[in-house]
């Protein structure tokens, strides 16, 4: 059974809007009641924070629409957009077959941190040896100047269809896979529980959810933060996209206008790094 099982489903009821106030000023007519409007915005836990950050602020510019967030991984906001079960997908790492009928907007930068836990007395790691940590290649701290910490390393990865399992496997993996005997965890939070409770593990979580329950590691000497990440100078950077129909509708269309804006860039900041 896969740890943390909870649903990993985020519903944010936040008021968000589009909506025209039609004033007929000619012979008193009436004023036109504003209709409301439902968004539903499905896929990467690690954009969660950022979406409904987004619909808070949002809300206070538009309060007619709602807008359901699901976090149940990037796979499902694509496969959830593409049979109109959503309007917005979430998206952590961006397919090469999208499709011309949808359109893919970047709103932030995620830094996918490496987490120990706080008893490890590593501070850092280059990419090979976390490679070699991962693949089952080495297996003991002691190889990796892990000094202090005893026994076998205990790598967690994420779930198959996951964002930032398939840019972690991209920018760190290459060919090599992950061992088989990761323990496979549904989310940043779970990875995130796992190691903070086993202190013989590693995992890799967007840096949207490190807490002090768990020590991040540099990567070739950088530490994810907004800064690193908004210039991409830490190694593992990745664009965070929201996906919609080309054209997008216009409510739809306003979210994500609202996203880059320096209000929504502002919102972006403060968990991930900015996209300008």
């Amino acid at each position: 059974m896969r740890i943390g099982a909870e649903p990993g489903r985020a519903i944010c009821r936040t008021a968000l809007v589009l909506a025209a106030w039609v004033l007929l000023t000619a012979c008193g007519e009436p004023v036109v009641t504003p209709v409301p409007v439902d968004l539903r915005a499905a896929g990467s836990t690690a954009m969660e924070p950022l979406a409904m950050d987004l619909a808070k602020a949002y809300s206070e510019q538009f309060p007619l629409v709602s807008l359901e967030v699901l976090g149940l991984g990037t796979e499902y906001g694509l496969n959830a957009l593409r049979s109109g079960e959503a309007d917005l997908a979430l998206v952590s790492w961006l397919p090469a077959d999208l499709g011309e009928e949808w359109q893919a907007t970047a709103i932030a930068r995620d830094g996918i941190a490496v987490v120990v836990h706080p008893s490890n007395p590593l501070t850092g790691l280059g990419l090979l040896q976390l490679r070699d940590l991962f693949s089952g290649r080495v297996y003991e701290w002691r190889a990796v100047g892990g000094r202090g910490t005893q026994g076998e390393v205990q790598p967690v990865s994420r779930e198959e269809g996951s964002g930032t399992r398939a840019a972690f496997e991209a920018l760190v993996m290459e060919e090599h896979g992950v061992t088989p005997l990761a323990i496979v965890a549904p989310s940043s939070r779970a990875v995130v529980d796992y190691v903070a409770n086993h202190p013989q593990s590693i995992g890799y979580v967007s840096m949207a959810y490190l807490s002090p329950e768990v020590k991040v590691l540099s990567l070739e000497g950088e530490l994810p933060t907004p800064q690193t990440t908004g210039r991409a100078s830490y190694p593992l950077t990745r664009e965070l996209w929201l996906v919609t129909a080309d054209p997008a509708a216009p409510d739809v269309e306003s979210l994500v206008r609202f996203a880059l804006s320096a209000a929504g860039q502002q919102i972006a900041g403060r968990r991930y790094g900015r996209i300008r």
